[in-house]
């Protein structure tokens, strides 16, 4: 059968009267100029509407002036990859989970929550895109280090004006504002620029076990590294 195609339907004809040939499809020597309309209307043919696809994407508007007739109103077969849409990654329908900072190496948590945060664990992980969950933490005043770094790991802030720089070590700051240390770390692991600092807002970190989000239903973070916590 061939198609004998057309902007809202295609007629399919048999291709008794048609010879190929390897240059240009069909031949026009092939073709009998006998032929009139009426010989053709005696063949079977069929009508197949154009409209009863409504599952395939169609090539945008702007795009069309790169096609003819019968590939700019079919499928678009050139656009094929998977961009999540707005109704992939709504904030109210992303799950929340809650972790114990309690004896936990402060660099192991900070990658385990920055991971969760930006959706890396998922299939659908796209770097531009806010696809990851919230991460709630609670005791961040119980978070460890490892070493030495309790004495010799510095924090420095700066106030703006000349001999404004204040610099404090670790155990100076988780006596201060411990929720800060686990803070800055999980801010040095996302991206630098908007959708960071969008980011950041996922995660929630208190002093104490107690905390304001029970509505949101959290579940445990699950942790696949085993060398997170610490040995005393």
């Amino acid at each position: 059968m061939a198609i004998l195609a057309c902007a809202s339907s295609s007629i399919m004809l048999s291709s008794t009267s048609l010879k190929k040939t390897p240059f240009l499809g069909f031949s026009s020597s092939s073709i009998s100029t006998k032929t009139t309309t009426s010989s053709i209307l005696k063949q079977k043919f069929s009508v197949k509407c154009a409209s009863s696809t409504k599952n395939l994407s169609m090539v945008p508007l702007e795009q069309r002036w790169m096609f003819s007739d019968e590939e700019a109103y079919g499928p678009d077969i050139w656009n094929t990859t998977w961009y999540p849409k707005a109704v992939d990654h709504v904030n109210t329908e992303k799950p929340w989970y809650v972790v114990d900072a309690t004896d936990l190496i402060l660099g192991r948590l900070a990658s385990t929550i920055a991971i969760h945060i930006r959706g890396k664990n998922l299939a659908t992980f796209t770097p531009s895109v806010d696809m990851g969950a919230f991460v709630i933490v609670v005791n961040a005043e119980k978070v460890a280090v490892s070493g030495k770094k309790r004495l010799q790991k510095l924090y420095r802030r700066h106030s703006g004006r000349p001999g404004g720089m204040t610099v404090e070590t670790f155990d100076q700051l988780q006596k201060r504002i411990p929720e800060r240390i686990i803070e800055h770390a999980v801010r040095g692991m996302l991206p630098k620029g908007r959708l960071g600092r969008h980011l950041f807002n996922h995660l929630k970190v208190y002093k104490g076990a107690d905390h304001p989000h029970q509505a949101q239903q959290p579940v445990p973070l699950p942790i696949r590294d085993k060398r997170i916590k610490k040995e005393n």
